[in-house]
Parts: C-alpha cells; sequence; structure tokens
C-alpha cells in the first residue's frame, strides 16, 4: 500500500489573481514536471492551438476562467498558446477510466477511478469576488474539476463512456468547472450542457436543492437528459455511444442499484461506494479504473466529504461555514493506494506504463 495525499487549497479573490496564486504554487511543486514525465514523447494533444476559438467558447460560458488562465501563464511566465493547452480543457486528449455515481434525495456520492499518474492531488475551495459561483472540489488540470458543489447547492460529477469518434470542444473536467462556475440549477446546468462543445462522450450527474437528479449524456453528437440516480459507464439512452465491452459497468450499476434500496442515510451509501468488499470500489489501477477517491456533496447542508482510497472514513468539510469567512484547518488529506506510482503532486513519482 502507498501513502498518498491530496493538497487542501483555499482562495478568496479575483479569477486573475486566483490564477496567479496557483501558478505561484506550481512554480514549488512536481505537478508539471510529473506530467511531463508522464506524458512525454507520448503526448497526443499536438494540436494547432486557435486561442481565438478557446478564449470564445471560454467566454460566452464563464469569463472568469479565461482570467484565471492569464493569472496562471503570468506566474509561471508562459504565452498564452502554452497555458491553453495546459489549462483550458479544450484539446487535451482523456485516457480511459471508470467511476461511479449514487445519488439520494439530499446527498451525491461519488468513486472518482482511473490511474494515479493521472491524479494531480488538489481539493479546492474557491470563492471569487469578481463573477462565478465559489465551488469546493478535487481540481484536473488545475482549472478543471472532477466533482464539486457551488454556494448555490449544486452537486456535480461525470462519468467517462467513450473517447472515440471524439470531437472539438471541451473535456469533462472544464465542462464540470463551467458548470458549478455559471449554473444555480440543474436546469441551468441542462442548458449549459446541451449548448456546450463537447470532445468525448460522458455522463454528468446533477444534483441540486431541490432534490431531483438529473442524468445528462452528453457526447460530441448529441445530448440526451433523463433521470436516475445510479450512473456508471455506460448510457442509457444514447445506447450507440457506448463502448463495445462493457460489462463491468453494468455490474457496478447493478451493485449501487441492489444495495442502494436498503440504506437508512448517507454514511452508509459512502459505505457502499467506499468499502472494498461492496463490489463498487474499484482495484483496476493498471487498467486506468481504480478508485482514487470518494465525494460526497450535501445541497441543503452545503457540506463535502472527501476520502482517498478504500475502507476510509471520509473527512468531513463545511462549506457553509467556510463561505462564511472560516478557515479550513486540515492542509493535506491522507489515504492509502495499492499502488506503485503516486499522485503527480508527489515528489516521488515514477512514469507509470501508459495505457490510454
Amino acid at each position: 500500500m502507498l501513502p498518498v495525499y491530496s493538497d487542501v487549497i483555499q482562495f478568496r479573490g479575483s479569477h486573475y489573481d486566483f490564477g496567479y496564486y496557483q501558478g505561484e504554487l506550481l512554480k514549488d511543486s512536481p505537478i508539471l514536471e510529473n506530467r511531463e514525465k508522464q506524458w512525454g514523447s507520448k503526448r497526443k494533444y499536438h494540436f494547432s492551438i486557435d486561442e481565438k476559438e478557446v478564449q470564445t467558447a471560454i467566454k460566452r460560458l464563464a469569463p472568469g476562467i479565461w482570467d484565471e488562465i492569464e493569472g496562471l501563464a503570468d506566474a509561471l511566465k508562459w504565452n498564452m498558446h502554452d497555458a491553453i493547452r495546459e489549462f483550458g480543457g479544450y484539446y487535451l486528449e482523456y485516457g480511459r477510466s471508470g467511476c461511479s455515481i449514487f445519488t439520494g434525495k439530499d446527498y451525491l456520492i461519488r468513486n472518482y477511478d482511473n490511474h494515479p499518474a493521472s491524479y494531480e492531488g488538489r481539493y479546492v475551495f474557491y470563492q471569487p469576488t469578481d463573477q462565478g459561483y465559489s465551488m469546493v472540489g478535487p481540481s484536473m488540470q488545475i482549472t478543471g474539476r472532477i466533482d464539486g458543489i457551488n454556494e448555490k447547492g449544486l452537486a456535480m460529477g461525470y462519468n467517462f463512456v467513450n473517447r472515440k469518434k471524439s470531437g472539438s470542444g471541451f473535456i469533462c473536467n472544464m465542462v464540470g468547472r463551467i458548470i458549478l462556475e455559471a449554473c444555480a440549477t440543474v436546469e441551468e446546468a441542462v442548458d449549459v450542457l446541451k449548448a456546450i462543445p463537447h470532445r468525448h462522450s460522458f455522463s454528468y450527474v446533477l444534483l441540486d436543492q431541490k432534490g431531483k437528479t438529473y442524468v445528462i449524456e452528453a457526447s460530441p453528437r448529441r445530448v440526451d437528459v433523463h433521470h436516475g440516480n445510479a450512473c456508471t459507464n455506460h448510457f442509457e439512452l444514447l445506447s450507440g455511444e457506448n463502448r463495445y465491452r462493457m460489462d463491468e459497468s453494468v455490474a457496478r450499476q447493478r451493485a449501487i442499484m441492489n444495495q442502494g434500496e436498503n440504506l437508512i442515510n448517507p454514511y452508509q451509501a459512502f459505505q457502499m461506494m467506499n468499502d472494498t468488499d461492496k463490489g463498487v470500489f474499484s482495484t483496476k489501477y493498471g487498467a486506468w479504473a481504480g478508485t482514487l477517491h470518494t465525494a460526497a456533496y450535501f445541497p441543503h447542508e452545503l457540506k463535502a466529504w472527501f476520502s482517498l482510497g478504500g475502507d476510509q472514513h471520509p473527512i468531513l468539510f463545511d462549506f457553509k461555514k467556510w463561505l462564511a469567512g472560516d478557515k479550513m484547518m486540515v492542509r493535506k488529506v491522507k489515504g492509502k493506494l495499492d499502488v506503485k506510482t503516486p499522485f503527480v503532486n508527489m515528489a516521488h513519482f515514477t512514469e507509470p506504463e501508459f495505457l490510454i
């Protein structure tokens, strides 16, 4: 078992200042160096970047994120071309992954499944002073969000379905960030998901304070919506977009649905997702589909739970108190994984076997 951790980052201020602050942190972090080790010559995103196209797409939906990228570029002394490629969430490829989500009337719980070499180990609280909604959640590619909740009580998570037949558009973590940044309700988020260009096929699961779960199936070609409280790695409606082999995804969904009927409280739901003997937590790290974190979000209470690895008690965060000015005293969330490769925020990172 390898010890891993996520740094807890807290910031209040403008988007540009937030970007600059993160750039300063990255100078002293192994994240960018380790990401280069991970991708190196295997990078698959040698695109001719149209900066105006990306700028127009981001500013149309969440203009503060563009300011954040500018702040990152200035702090790192990068040109915008490189900053957009690294932080714009518009061109980068996305490897295969797992993920499972279960919702109750007042909570959303999700397992994020991937390879630890893809995980940057940052759990971020951000309260903007210029525009957009405050949010908390784990980041991906610095500006993106894997899952999270915003100040309006909108909770979001996504599940990978397919990266074949990709299109020109945003990848999942930037889509997630835009939803949390710009949307107060599930209806607003559905409208954004229908309007935004999607690079790959993902399910986006949404829950707000009204207690109704929306599952949005989004591909580069079509977006469809249905209600449901258990979602894994296949589409229910857009079945033509599914991968050929999805037995494992169906089995996890069935395990969630069978056990979910008997749950009494949110902690039991968290255990169903996080315990290694319940059929949902995955140890398939070599296939880029092992569970890295389990996160829970509570729209009414504005609270968040978070853990790394399996069979864990979650760290409890009171987002509502943080919004009122309190500071979170937790600096790191620690856990253990049955892997040899740590997260990219850790100094002893070694290049993984690349399986995307």
